[in-house]
């Protein structure tokens, strides 16, 4: 992982990563180093291509439709990668979730992450 993503705010259970008071679904531990640095490498390049094509709607689409595929093979979008049943939060504020209280008694944490 990069430096930024060993330095993020994760939840306990490691699902989500909080950016700015909200949750982003984290990406599915399971996946092999191989497998994640291939997706990743992936979804850059996806992203490279949509603000390449910006002028192209339909090179666009295309583009946008790889960085959707990459981020549901990485776990981050489609079906949850958990299995106990709990309910997908991403993207919700923190503060109107179940780790609200968690969140609320984290003292160490950077006011910009909790904002």
């Amino acid at each position: 992982m990069s430096d930024a993503a060993t330095d993020a705010l994760f939840t306990p259970d490691r699902r989500y990563l909080i950016v700015r008071g909200r949750l982003w679904r984290a990406a599915n531990p399971d996946l092999t180093d191989k497998e994640r640095a291939a997706l990743v490498a992936e979804l850059m390049s996806a992203r490279r291509a949509v603000k390449h094509d910006r002028d192209d709607p339909v090179a666009l689409a295309k583009a946008r439709r790889r960085v959707h595929l990459a981020k549901v093979a990485l776990g981050e979008r489609g079906p949850v990668w958990w299995s106990d049943g709990a309910p997908d939060m991403n993207r919700k504020l923190v503060v109107n979730t179940p780790y609200a209280a968690w969140f609320a008694s984290l003292s160490a944490v950077a006011p910009a992450q909790r904002d």
